[in-house]
């Protein structure tokens, strides 16, 4: 049999091909002023190219389900975050009325949107098919790694204008990646679209194929004051490589970029950070709120030991939730980092369970730790490079950061909390990395830069 079109795809054609995509223009999300004249009169311009690589979720319990097929009704055992699609899709393979399909739902394992997806189910239904009992059906570490459905490759190209005092008065950000969004449409909702297109609503089909909302969330809406702004989305598809959502979603590697490309520009303004953020802030005030408590719990300004450095980082997304955090690192002569201490500041609204906030942070924290450092799946000759934990490496527990969460009494409607504390922390990093050893992190994981340079 032969190895199918892309046996001799690698990641650097991927990312080859995103470069080429990223370099024409996009669907609009967001075009505020007149960003061409502003970067034309700009006193100083600051460009730069950002790169998050494909992630695999990693859940502790690898995939798994358990299936009885009868000719009168299925049962299915499984951890999913998705019950009714699961549903949906057994009842499409055993041709049974959904009524007879019967979800027993677990506790996930680990979710962090691999369980969103049911592939893992529908190969256990379509194996359960052809057994007279019930079928068990779970993947090895190996085969969760190498066949996952990965967070998307992507790629950013930005550009600032500043003006005589440092200050920015023109912004461009164009996303290059896959559209996850696009794939949930069209697999989970074809009806919706073709109802959509009978109706005429050529437009609104058009919005969600071309602009995907999720990968430039994070981007579109930053909290700055930006008078001149415009963020383009260019969808580029790997070839043959699913993509899939991964704990924080758009924002995990939006935030990421708009954090760091906004600490080089108080770089070239030879500005601190933490003030340069604060000034562009008087117009939000609940992010700058948050910006100001983590830098205050953290010693913001005060010494450190030799070789360590601080980084901040601003969240506003998931709806109306605000987080900042200050990250404190050291890195070894060999470019190992150390992150010894988180300070997270959460304003995500009213809060009903303080503790199941601070979990979440302090969880979101390592998971966003892991992925900067360590996280990255690379494709040669078709295929998946990374096998297990050994080679796609965890936080471990000698390793992980004191982190201290504050959070803010508010009233406002609740914002999401499950996500965001991965975002946030991955700037945070790197941040800290370009002050304690002045090398600026374009391009994840952390540790492989580091020993390039």
């Amino acid at each position: 049999m032969g190895r199918g079109p892309n046996a001799k795809l690698t990641t650097a054609d991927i990312v080859q091909q995103l470069a080429v995509a990223a370099a024409q223009p996009g669907v609009v999300a967001r075009n505020d002023g007149d960003v061409t004249k502003a970067m034309a009169g700009a006193a100083q311009k600051v460009e730069a190219v950002y790169e998050v690589p494909f992630l695999a979720h990693a859940t502790l319990e690898p995939a798994n389900c358990t299936v009885h097929v009868r000719p009168d009704g299925c049962d299915i055992w499984v951890g999913t975050q998705v019950p009714t699609f699961a549903q949906t899709a057994a009842a499409k393979l055993t041709g049974l009325p959904k009524s007879k399909v019967r979800v027993h739902n677990h506790l996930l394992g680990g979710g962090f949107g691999r369980r969103l997806e049911v592939d893992f189910i529908i190969q256990a239904v379509r194996i359960a098919k052809q057994v007279a009992g019930p079928v068990k059906v779970v993947w090895t570490r190996e085969e969760d790694i190498q066949h996952d459905m990965y967070r998307p490759y992507y790629y950013d190209r930005l550009a600032a204008g500043l003006n005589e005092r440092g200050m920015p008065i023109a912004w461009t950000h164009r996303v290059a990646g896959s559209s996850i969004m696009a794939r949930v449409v069209s697999e989970l909702f074809p009806k919706t679209l073709r109802v959509m297109r009978a109706a005429g609503l050529h437009q609104l089909v058009a919005m969600v194929k071309g602009l995907d909302v999720d990968a430039v969330e994070g981007a579109a809406d930053p909290p700055y004051a930006l008078p001149n702004i415009r963020v383009e989305y260019v969808r580029q598809e790997p070839p043959g490589i699913p993509t899939a959502f991964w704990r924080g979603v758009g924002p995990t590697h939006n935030i990421f970029v708009v954090e760091s490309f906004i600490d080089e520009l108080a770089a070239a303004a030879k500005q601190d950070p933490f003030e340069y953020r604060r000034v562009l802030l008087d117009q939000s005030p609940r992010a700058k709120a948050v910006l100001e408590l983590a830098a205050e719990q953290a010693g913001w300004g005060q010494p450190l030991p030799a070789g360590r450095g601080r980084g901040i980082s601003l969240l506003h997304a998931f709806g109306e939730t605000y987080i900042a955090q200050v990250a404190e690192v050291s890195v070894s002569s060999a470019g190992d980092v150390r992150v010894h201490r988180v300070v997270c500041a959460v304003d995500c609204g009213i809060i009903v369970n303080p503790d199941t906030v601070r979990a979440q942070m302090e969880s979101g924290i390592i998971f966003g730790i892991t992925a900067a450092l360590f996280g990255e799946i690379t494709i040669k000759n078709g295929r998946v490079e990374q096998h297990n934990f050994n080679d796609y490496r965890m936080l471990r527990i000698n390793e992980a950061p004191v982190i201290d969460v504050h959070l803010v009494k508010s009233t406002e409607p609740p914002g999401g909390i499950g996500e965001p504390g991965t975002s946030a922390v991955m700037p945070a990093v790197t941040n800290a990395i370009f002050a304690a050893t002045g090398k600026r992190i374009r391009k994840l994981p952390v540790g492989a830069q580091l020993r390039s340079t």
